[in-house]
């Protein structure tokens, strides 16, 4: 099995035709498929099916597809730890960012890597706390800021960042930045939160049976986007960080406080896999990362955090 029929399968999987697959590879279209039949002959099945609207994955195709993209990552990965003379790092390095905390650190870190590591590619890929844990163990993504909730053992964390949780509702609810709000105060009201077991929930659920509440939930949404627009017609409450509505805020879409307690609080940590070698190009982008949310803090840019709280190591320190 080579490398190029690996690429060539990947190539064809994602263009869906063999004359795209040969675009995107720069090749000639019989040199591709050349390759899939190689694969296919090697591995004893079909990993296509030969359609005229083009070639789409059989089931083995599919579990197959899986085994080599990962495979792909990972000689990714030692290529860019084989420095060449002049030590200029390398590589393909992705980054895991929750929805709340896209938007504020996507943009900078990718500009502060793309100014140091000029020859390092950043990908950026935003999901919920669980996936993000989950795609560290399967090596989809190298590094991830994350709630630390029942965060996996098999994952390295590093606290970052400590900070109220957000009660949001309509521009008219009455909610004012400056006065915090007791969570069990607006308990007789409707609330639209994530469906179990996301961390914000489980953060929520469990401040409610400590004080003995219940919150009556009228809707669940894994979705933050339905969250903010369900709060902002008034259709329940939610409970939010307040990067995930500063835009809205702003605007005076909706109207928020934040919640009183130390239950109600989240902290976030950048995780790293324990379960394979870090490159240097995935330990220059984590310090990046930390530098740009220790600077984000520190400043309060755009009033993404203002009552957020550092809880990090030292700017500059080495990572133990």
């Amino acid at each position: 099995m080579e490398i190029r029929q690996l690429a060539a399968m990947i190539a064809v999987a994602e263009a869906g035709t063999v004359t795209r697959a040969a675009e995107l590879l720069r090749v000639v279209q019989p040199a591709v498929s050349r390759q899939i039949h190689a694969l296919e002959k090697e591995l004893n099945t079909v990993l296509f099916e030969r359609t005229k609207n083009g070639m789409v994955l059989t089931d083995d195709g599919k579990v197959f597809l899986e085994y080599a993209r990962r495979a792909m990552r990972e000689l990714d990965r030692a290529r860019a730890e084989l420095r060449p003379a002049d030590s200029t790092l390398r590589g393909l390095v992705t980054i895991g960012l929750l929805p709340s905390v896209a938007d504020p650190l996507a943009d900078a870190v990718v500009e502060r890597v793309t100014a140091k590591h000029p020859a390092v590619r950043i990908r950026v890929t935003v999901g919920y706390g669980g996936h993000l844990a989950e795609w560290l163990d399967t090596a989809e993504v190298d590094l991830a800021l994350l709630y630390d909730v029942a965060v996996k053992t098999r994952l390295a964390t590093e606290p970052l960042v400590e900070e109220p949780l957000w009660l949001v509702g309509p521009s008219d609810c009455g909610l004012t930045e400056a006065d915090p709000v007791d969570l069990h105060s607006r308990v007789g009201e409707p609330f639209v939160l994530p469906a179990p077991p996301h961390a914000l929930r489980s953060i929520v659920d469990h401040a409610a049976a400590r004080h003995g509440y219940e919150l009556n939930v009228v809707a669940e949404t894994n979705a933050m986007s339905v969250q903010r627009r369900m709060a902002m017609r008034g259709i329940g409450l939610t409970v939010l960080p307040r990067t995930a509505v500063a835009d809205e805020l702003a605007a005076g879409k909706v109207a928020a406080a934040p919640l009183a307690g130390e239950l109600l609080r989240r902290r976030l940590v950048l995780a790293l896999p324990t379960t394979r070698r870090l490159g240097p190009a995935v330990e220059a982008v984590a310090d990046v990362l930390v530098a740009e949310v220790h600077q984000a803090i520190r400043q309060g840019r755009q009033g993404w955090w203002p009552l957020a709280k550092w809880i990090g190591r030292p700017p500059g320190e080495p990572r133990r």
